[in-house]
């Protein structure tokens, strides 16, 4: 855990993130740009940022102000927990309903009624996995 989302992890996550052709395909076709910011509950700040456009991650950071499409937070162990077993739809809407995953910015609710965004979700999660 020590390492999590540190700058080398969050490098292994690029690669990973970019070698999958199903996710990077998805969010290209949608034409997906963001900022998606991770990190800790409780925490002021976020601990990393990736900026993604047309679906691949094209950097790897710190907040460093950058302004936030999305901000995920967890306990460090439920991140653990989610890279050691990677959740699908249902473990995913039963962590966010139960507060152990937090968005402090980005709709939940509605990027998980979008087909085109919520898969890609879900494969994120598997993709940390590997990271």
């Amino acid at each position: 855990m020590a390492d999590l989302f540190c700058n080398d992890w969050m490098l292994r996550f690029m690669d990973e993130w970019n070698n999958e052709s199903g996710l990077v395909g998805e969010l290209a076709r949608i034409k997906f740009n963001s900022t998606i910011a991770y990190g800790f509950k409780g925490e002021p700040q976020p601990r990393a940022v990736i900026v993604v456009s047309k679906g691949k991650i094209i950097s790897v950071g710190e907040p460093n102000g950058k302004s936030l499409n999305w901000d995920l937070r967890a306990e460090p162990k439920d991140w653990q927990h989610w890279f050691e077993n990677p959740p699908g739809m249902m473990a995913l809407g039963m962590a966010y309903t139960s507060r152990k995953l937090i968005f402090n910015q980005g709709d939940y609710a509605s990027m998980i009624k979008d087909p085109g965004m919520a898969g890609p979700f879900i494969k994120s999660f598997e993709v940390m996995s590997r990271a």
